[in-house]
């Protein structure tokens, strides 16, 4: 038969098959049984990728300035509203938890509008008695002079843009003022990362707490609103608003299991559980203990659990955007995990990316925080979860191709005009009262910070290839002390490349390595022994090097007003030769 007989026979059968569905005979009646319906293949919920709904950002425009209009006021003890807006704005959470209390709020009415003043189609107007409650958000943050507040709309009282809380972000520290607002809007190009709705805010608020007889509104200056990612939120994006949703607080995904227990455990301690993980959502965490008992365990291969419990596109996406962008600090925080109510898979949803693209930034500031290690897939090492999917060939070779993914996407020309909108939009209020006083970099040097971030995004690629070329970061250990012998220590390197590792370790009394008390190359073994010095301060410097000459610092630093100075442990030699660890909080 020949390709023009086969493809006439196909036509054939296909008219035939067509005239039998849409029936035959003088009755006009098709016959149902022979006609056939085609049905897409459900599949099954662990095989869904993560996917947002991309017309939730059209219903309402976020090019530019919302403003929005605060009256607080004094509440009632029962609801923890008794308090001024000085004692609000005094607070860190650090004091809260000295103090042993919850963070005050007070009450608060919210309108919203324009520099004019409330809008008749907004939240609030006309409205002469509170509606929501006050207090101010974020950790460390929570020390800085302008503080972020959470402002949460009571129920019945209505929602804005169908949210009932609204986080307001100062984001103080940053220079640009509008780097979150960014991530969020590149990661809508990203399909395979969920990202949320943003707004530049400006912020009036009117204190009746202070006991002024006629109180004005105060300018507060330029905010960012980020979506709060909670239930309603998870709804709003089409996802499970029944799932499991944590804010990852810090948890490198070892199993701690003094602390991660089912809710109904008697020894269950919700704080210390949201000391590394948050509830955001379902409080059933014998998902999360399945997961974590399986990582943790040797014996049950990666790949496995990576394809049984976790979406690797979505992993390797969200990886690659942090590496791209260079937000370093998400190795163990700043970021969501998501599971559906009846699904095993998790999902990594993105959260706080107010350190991408800053690198020059922090040049010219003096900052020396985020070298070294802490750039591409090495930033990630001491995580077990993504050591461990490291480690694997088939994970690798996905996320290359996701980094050329959203290289390519980040890289489109869009990131420029991007920048330029902002600025026209925010730049002249961020040098006007009240921001002015708290701004990092000068009005000169913000036009030429802008100007450095898309570089930026092609240097943090050559520092993810790099990352992959050289050996992985370790733990230095505590010296030992031994009669008159001191034994120095540290954790194995890996190399993806399988070269063979070797070690420069160094034992000095200054951080610069100035003076020099111990020093021994091409060391095999990662153990050394040498003379136990005097009693003060001391420091212990370890590297590793392949014999290509691929070097890389230990995961310890330790920390001056400059920054850090990495791979070195700082430790103390005491007069009975006992020794301690410098340790501290960042």
């Amino acid at each position: 038969m020949t390709r023009r007989d086969a493809l006439l026979g196909a036509v054939a059968a296909v008219s035939t098959a067509t005239l039998a569905a849409c029936g035959s005979g003088e009755s006009g009646e098709g016959d149902a049984s022979s006609s056939e319906v085609q049905k897409k293949d459900a599949g099954s919920i662990d095989d869904v990728h993560l996917r947002d709904k991309d017309d939730l950002y059209t219903v309402y425009d976020d090019s530019g300035i919302v403003t929005m209009w605060l009256t607080v006021s004094r509440g009632n003890p029962a609801e923890n509203t008794d308090h001024s807006w000085a004692e609000i704005n005094t607070y860190s959470v650090y004091d809260y938890a000295a103090m042993g209390v919850k963070r005050y709020q007070v009450c608060g009415l919210l309108q919203v509008g324009d520099d004019d003043g409330p809008s008749a189609s907004e939240v609030g107007y006309g409205a002469q008695a509170p509606n929501a409650t006050v207090q101010v958000r974020g950790q460390t943050s929570s020390r800085n002079a302008q503080k972020n507040y959470k402002i949460e709309l009571k129920k019945g009282k209505g929602t804005w843009r169908s949210q009932r809380s609204i986080a307001l972000n100062k984001h103080m520290g940053e220079g640009m003022r509008f780097r979150n607002k960014l991530a969020y809007d590149l990661i809508r190009g990203i399909d395979q990362m969920m990202g949320l709705r943003t707004q530049f805010v400006h912020l009036y608020v009117k204190d009746e707490t202070g006991g002024a007889t006629e109180p004005a509104f105060e300018d507060y200056g330029i905010y960012t609103q980020v979506e709060q990612l909670n239930k309603t939120a998870l709804k709003a994006h089409g996802l499970d608003a029944n799932g499991q949703l944590y804010k990852v607080n810090e948890f490198d995904f070892q199993r701690y299991p003094d602390i991660i227990k089912l809710a109904d455990d008697p020894a269950y301690n919700l704080a210390e559980f949201e000391g590394l993980l948050e509830v955001k959502g379902s409080s059933d965490h014998q998902k999360l203990i399945d997961m974590l008992d399986e990582l943790n365990d040797e014996n049950h291969d990666m790949e496995d659990i990576l394809a049984k419990r976790f979406d690797v596109e979505n992993l390797t996406y969200w990886l690659a955007f942090q590496m791209l962008t260079g937000n370093c600090d998400t190795q163990n925080r700043n970021c969501y995990l998501y599971s559906p109510l009846n699904s095993d898979v998790w999902y990594f949803l993105d959260w706080d990316n107010d350190g991408m693209l800053r690198k020059y930034e922090m040049q010219l500031t003096g900052f020396t925080d985020y070298q070294s290690w802490e750039r591409g897939v090495s930033n990630y090492w001491m995580n077990l979860l993504f050591r461990r999917a490291l480690l694997c060939e088939s994970f690798r070779d996905a996320l290359d191709e996701a980094v050329e993914d959203v290289r390519s996407t980040l890289e489109d020309g869009r990131l420029p005009q991007m920048i330029g909108h902002y600025r026209s939009v925010i730049e002249e209020r961020l040098y006007e009262l009240p921001d002015s006083l708290n701004m990092p970099i000068t009005h000169d040097q913000y036009g030429a910070v802008a100007a450095a971030i898309p570089d930026e995004l092609e240097e943090n690629y050559r520092s993810y290839k790099e990352s992959l070329q050289k050996p992985m970061p370790f733990f230095i250990g505590v010296p030992v002390a031994s009669g008159s012998q001191l034994k120095l220590n540290w954790d194995a390197s890996y190399d993806f490349q399988g070269r063979d590792i070797r070690y420069t370790v160094e034992l000095s009394s200054d951080y610069a390595f100035g003076t020099q008390l111990f020093s021994q190359q091409d060391v095999v073994i990662p153990e050394v022994t040498c003379d136990l010095p005097a009693a003060g301060q001391y420091f212990v410097r370890v590297r590793a090097r392949t014999a290509d000459g691929a070097e890389q610092d230990a995961f310890d630093y330790y920390v001056t007003d400059e920054g850090k100075h990495y791979g070195m442990k700082c430790f103390y030699v005491g007069a009975d030769g006992s020794i301690a660890e410098d340790t501290y909080e960042e």
